[in-house]
């Protein structure tokens, strides 16, 4: 874990709180690649679902590419043989 000092006033004399800070820390390494969805949403402290949520009220796409098409098609794939030998 990393500590980040962030001067009191920007804390103190404006409308953004601890929280907010994280999160559009969070989103702004996940808008740049830097950060994937899950661990944008551990640092934003929120479930994949909320950031998800949040993205979309921002308009800002889920990042989804042939990558993640091919794992998400092997998973499928190995779930469904696995269902079969299971006999369901």
């Amino acid at each position: 874990m990393m500590t980040i000092t962030v001067p009191d006033d920007l804390l103190r004399d404006g409308p953004l709180t601890p929280e907010q800070l994280k999160f559009d820390l969070a989103l702004g390494l996940y808008v740049d690649r830097r950060a994937t969805l899950g661990q944008a949403s551990e640092l934003a402290g929120i479930s994949q679902s909320d950031f998800l949520d949040e993205l979309g009220k921002r308009r800002i796409s889920v990042h989804y590419d042939m990558v993640d098409l091919e794992s998400d098609l092997h998973t499928i794939s190995v779930l469904r043989e696995k269902r079969g030998a299971e006999g369901l």
